[in-house]
């Protein structure tokens, strides 16, 4: 899909890494005027409209690549929402994926502000926000600790409020403090994740000391968490997740955080950092924690992985009047459910929550709009997306589901023996829309690559393409 020139080297489109922007703009939109418009922030080396190789007219997907990615980062912040030329529409720039990159999301403003440095041992936190505040406004520094002797590791994070900052405190610190970037870690409370010594989980640093892995729970096999039955009325807002599928910590997160309430998920890990098929999670409440264990244990994700999903005990103190007064109010909703059936089960459902049978059946971490009316079979299609799945195709109600959420969806055709889809739109907005939301987005466990598909052909005996 995207069309480089043969003299630009795969090997220097990702270097630096995250110096790359993805550009979704009008079609009207030329090289020159993103060139014009992109050039304010840095030395441009090179941009591309990826274009329709028979008609070759553009397709609103562009590619404008920095030579540093301080500069990269800082053009998305200025530039994403902006209007190029008058009267088009606004364009929307993100970080390029690294063309060797073998994630299930696209790059995040999430993960381009937190920095993994090493520093001296001696540093406390106001040396290390003293240290790097010169390169934007830091919105939190912490130093990785022993959880035992609460000694410094000689390792911290610090997170910027915004990507070209962190970039150009990389670009720019000492190189004595080894700075880059720190992989993405779950939304749970940054206090909570540190009060036992913090997580170092940057690549190289991995095996700096002893086991980084420290979290207000202790590692341990789930058999070390005395394992409980709503039925006995041990409700608690802790649960623990088995799985034989290898699923990743983004996922499980993705998976839970349906439900409102959530405040920590983690994939538990053994010494040499591989999953052991179990995660602890725990909510705000009783009820989400009971509704999560209600609705997902045995639920498929993905597709043939049926998950187990447990209480474990949390170590709080049930006796106490406002205890008992709350697991029972959690007992009268469960006993409800079970009584009167799934129409009255929604007394559980937190405000704003989506209906069980949408729960069930769409997993993703994408904000999907409501679901839209399909358009008329006999419309005409003007715009039609070319789907790619990984490891495989998505059921084609699944699809219809997630793809009419953007309007004026006519059909969606799945290709036999093959792991390729197209889908038809009556209008081109609509599927740009689409595009642009779920290009690089895993729904149900599986990794869509979308793209414009090219015009069909009269009488063409060629199949599909599959790049």
């Amino acid at each position: 899909m995207e069309d480089y020139p043969a003299k630009q080297g795969t090997e220097n489109l990702d270097d630096p890494p995250n110096s790359r922007l993805f550009v979704v703009a009008s079609r009207s939109v030329t090289e020159d005027e993103l060139r014009d418009s992109f050039s304010v922030f840095g030395d441009i080396q090179g941009v591309w409209v990826v274009k329709d190789k028979q008609t070759k007219e553009s397709k609103g997907i562009c590619y404008v690549k920095f030579s540093k990615s301080s500069q990269a980062c800082l053009a998305m912040e200025e530039m994403h929402g902006k209007v190029l030329v008058d009267g088009t529409k606004p364009i929307k720039v993100f970080i390029a994926q690294s063309r060797s990159s073998t994630r299930h999301r696209d790059v995040e403003d999430e993960e381009l502000t937190r920095i993994f440095v090493m520093i001296p041992k001696t540093f406390s936190e106001e040396d290390l926000k003293d240290t790097f505040k010169e390169y934007g406004d830091i919105e939190y520094c912490v130093i990785i600790k022993n959880k035992f002797t609460g000694e410094s590791k000689g390792l911290g994070y610090v997170r910027y409020y915004k990507p070209s900052q962190a970039a150009v405190a990389i670009e720019n610190c000492d190189k004595t403090y080894r700075a880059i970037l720190a992989e993405p870690r779950t939304k749970a409370a940054t206090t909570e994740e540190y009060s036992s010594g913090g997580t170092a989980r940057g690549g190289e640093y991995m095996n700096a000391g002893d086991n980084m892995n420290q979290y207000a729970f202790p590692m341990a096999d789930p058999g070390n968490y005395p394992v409980m039955d709503y039925r006995s009325g041990d409700f608690t807002r802790c649960l623990m997740m088995s799985t034989r599928a290898a699923l990743t910590q983004e996922q499980i997160f993705a998976l839970f955080d349906l439900i409102p309430g959530m405040e920590y998920c983690e994939l538990q890990r053994d010494a040499y950092g591989m999953s052991k098929g179990h995660a602890l999670i725990r909510y705000s409440n009783l009820g989400s924690a009971v509704y999560a264990k209600d609705k997902l244990n045995g639920f498929e994700y993905p597709p043939g992985n049926r998950l187990a999903v447990n209480f474990v005990d949390d170590g709080e103190d049930r006796s106490s009047p406002v205890g008992r007064m709350a697991m029972q109010f959690v007992a009268t909703q469960m006993m409800s459910a079970v009584w009167n059936g799934p129409s009255t089960s929604q007394v559980m459902k937190p405000p704003g929550y989506p209906p069980v049978s949408q729960m069930s059946r769409v997993q993703t971490d994408v904000n999907l709009p409501p679901l839209k009316k399909l358009a008329p079979p006999d419309s005409k299609s003007k715009e039609r997306l070319f789907v790619v799945f990984s490891p495989s195709p998505l059921p084609m109600d699944v699809l219809e589901d997630v793809f009419c959420r953007y309007g004026s969806l006519i059909e969606v055709h799945l290709v036999p023996g093959r792991k390729v889809g197209y889908m038809k739109y009556a209008d081109k907005q609509c599927a740009d829309d689409a595009l642009a939301a779920l290009h690089g987005r895993v729904v149900n466990g599986v990794k869509m690559k979308v793209m414009l598909a090219d015009p069909p052909r009269e009488e063409s005996h060629k199949r599909p393409r599959t790049y």
